[in-house]
């Protein structure tokens, strides 16, 4: 099949690519190579990639509709997978016009380009930062999401609305999915595990926000990619929601669109997340407890039914197993890895 997926060069977008075309299939990607975090780990991802000769990279920012729009006509998609965003719920308080020129302008150039284009499924890729201040979990698809308390998350909640609007129509089958706390190698600096490993590694303090007591439902990311391939042959169809026993469907009752979680449905509290880090690293990490940051919410949790319903499959990977994993490939594997003796064992 041929795939056009925005954000190729990022974390989840480079895992997505790498499986896709292992499997045989055609993938342009798109990347706007932004400096949010360092240009050369991106980089280097392209360049795995670049290996296959199933992948052409299109460098671009979403805003520009025009390299859009052109590099999805080449690439002839019959899959869109929407994966590129400016991330990262904290950097929003500090740099918001990034977060609407790309999670909103760039999602809405996107949505444009399918309603030319007509793929068969368009996914696109929102957060569990949507749910906000609601309290009620685990978190279900059909919850209520009026009250975002960062601009990030309230940029992904538009993202999902205006899709909808497209997908009613334009008669345009779209998924919408909801990340939670996804990590694993060729992860992001700016992401607890990454920056944890990094100063645990140099004998320099982490920042633990709330006191530690905050709990995540993590998401390993070859589960996440697992579960993206196998949502891309579940075509939502318009006045045909599935049912089973404890599943609520999501898909909209004017629309061939539904919204699905995307977590195994297990949390972890935060310190224990440290402990299984210092555990693999063989060294004990110099603790800063912090208050709760603006924009964290206390718990994730997702309800994953729907999910393993439509695939029968669930995140399953053990924390303690994917931080092995995301150790490994710091030490080994990552750019620069072994580059400076203060990170060596």
């Amino acid at each position: 099949m041929r795939f056009f997926i925005t954000g190729t060069a990022g974390f989840i977008g480079f895992h997505l690519a790498r499986r896709l075309l292992d499997e045989g299939h055609f993938v342009v990607g798109f990347d706007g190579m932004t400096p949010y975090y360092d240009v050369r780990l991106k980089e280097a991802r392209h360049a795995i990639l670049a290996r296959s000769n199933g992948f052409q990279a299109r460098i671009g920012m979403l805003e520009d509709m025009a390299a859009l729009e052109r590099a999805a006509r080449d690439a002839e998609p019959e899959i869109i997978i929407h994966l590129a965003a400016q991330a990262g719920v904290r950097y929003s308080l500090e740099n918001p016009r990034a977060y609407a020129d790309s999670n909103l302008i760039g999602s809405f150039n996107v949505l444009e380009v399918a309603r030319m284009l007509s793929p068969r499924h368009l996914l696109l890729a929102s957060t569990s930062s949507a749910y906000g201040a609601n309290e009620e979990m685990p978190f279900m698809e059909i919850h209520r999401t009026d009250h975002p308390i960062t601009l990030y998350a309230a940029t992904k909640k538009a993202m999902e609305v205006m899709s909808h609007s497209y997908a009613h129509l334009w008669t345009l089958p779209t998924t919408c999915f909801r990340f939670f706390t996804v990590y694993g190698p060729w992860g992001r600096p700016d992401m607890a595990l990454f920056k944890f490993v990094d100063a645990i590694m140099k004998d320099l303090p982490i920042d633990i926000y709330g006191q530690g007591e905050m709990r995540r439902d993590f998401t390993y990311v070859d589960d996440l990619v697992e579960a993206i391939v196998r949502l891309v042959a579940c075509i939502p169809v318009a006045g045909a929601p599935v049912s089973g026993e404890g599943v609520e469907d999501s898909l909209s009752p004017a629309a061939p669109w539904r919204l699905v979680n995307i977590a195994g449905g297990h949390t972890t509290e935060l310190m224990e997340f440290v402990e299984t880090i210092e555990r693999c690293l063989g060294r004990t990490a110099r603790r800063n407890m912090m208050p709760m940051q603006k924009g964290d919410v206390p718990a994730t949790y997702a309800d994953h039914r729907l999910l393993e319903h439509l695939t029968g499959f669930r995140p399953s990977t053990p924390v303690t197993e994917g931080v092995e994993k995301f150790v490994a490939w710091y030490r080994n594997e990552r750019p620069g890895a072994g580059s400076n003796p203060e990170v060596e064992n």
